[in-house]
């Protein structure tokens, strides 16, 4: 079985305990063994690095040093939380001055950044530990009637230097993933602009608009749900909609699945044990088209 050290960051724990249970259900099926590292912190999300790079680089490489002393590769679900640390993890190899520096920090905690682990996503984790092909022979129920608008957010896609996730202006890894699973990812009008999520509480009528915009195009080609792979983002479009109803007087109900949703859903576990109930908008409409 392979292990990685899960990094769940803040807002999953604390708002969305139904992205870890279909996480750790759905990896476990597939042969992932997720371990959890005492004293794993925040990754000091990607606006901190404008305010203080140095503070933010020396966060995350904390987290990565657990990371190191367990001997195990990093895994995460949050995509802010992968841009962090994948950031942290890539410049410190590259940048010895910068690394110098923040082991300096470190050192008052005892750690020391060495640079020997990956950060990996938990998508990149399919497709490099299980593949295409061994997850279309765990499919139990296949979501052939499920037309699914995928949405990857802006912090899995950039900077892709860095990240090295996928092609930036046409990713596909998303995608396919989703159609290993049966069902139909399917195309729609500004599919790579944000969601807005980071603009809630500075500019939410602002926020609200882009929300609506995203929700507005995928109901319009005809999905049946949108997913995420970034809690904020299923936030921010899930709650968001009962926003849309008050502010727009427009009632979409499109449901919003994390994809370790869709990827439990296909390999046969029971949606009770899901947390379902977490969602805003129902899940239900999908449930019945994939039974």
């Amino acid at each position: 079985m392979t292990r990685y050290a899960l990094f769940l960051g803040c807002t999953i724990p604390a708002r969305q305990p139904h992205y870890e249970v279909s996480a750790r259900k759905s990896l476990a099926k597939l042969g992932i063994d997720l371990v959890d590292l005492e004293g794993m912190t925040c990754c000091a999300p990607p606006p901190l690095q404008s305010i203080d790079l140095e503070t933010s680089l020396s966060m995350a490489a904390y987290n990565i040093s657990l990371a190191e002393e367990a001997d195990l590769d990093i895994v995460t679900l949050c995509t802010g939380c992968f841009e962090s640390l994948a950031i942290a993890n890539n410049l410190l190899r590259e940048n010895a001055k910068l690394k110098e520096r923040v082991n300096k920090i470190l050192s008052n905690a005892g750690k020391e950044f060495r640079g020997n682990k990956e950060v990996r996503h938990y998508l990149q984790v399919l497709m490099k530990d299980v593949g295409i092909d061994h997850l279309k022979k765990n499919v139990t129920r296949k979501l052939g009637n499920l037309k699914v608008a995928t949405f990857y957010g802006c912090h899995s896609l950039r900077p892709s230097a860095l990240l090295k996730f996928d092609d930036p202006e046409r990713p596909k890894l998303f995608d396919n993933l989703v159609e290993a699973l049966g069902a139909k990812s399917i195309w729609y009008r500004n599919k790579l602009k944000c969601c807005g999520g980071l603009l809630r509480g500075y500019a939410d009528d602002i926020a609200l608009a882009i929300a609506r915009d995203k929700i507005a195009m995928a109901t319009k080609a005809g999905a049946d749900c949108l997913s995420t792979l970034c809690p904020f983002c299923f936030l921010t479009l899930d709650l968001g909609q009962f926003l849309m109803k008050s502010t727009y007087h427009e009632e979409y109900n499109l449901p919003i699945l994390h994809y370790t949703e869709l990827l439990s859903l296909s390999l046969g576990i029971d949606p009770k044990e899901l947390a379902l109930d977490f969602h805003k908008i129902r899940v239900d409409k999908v449930l019945s088209k994939i039974s």
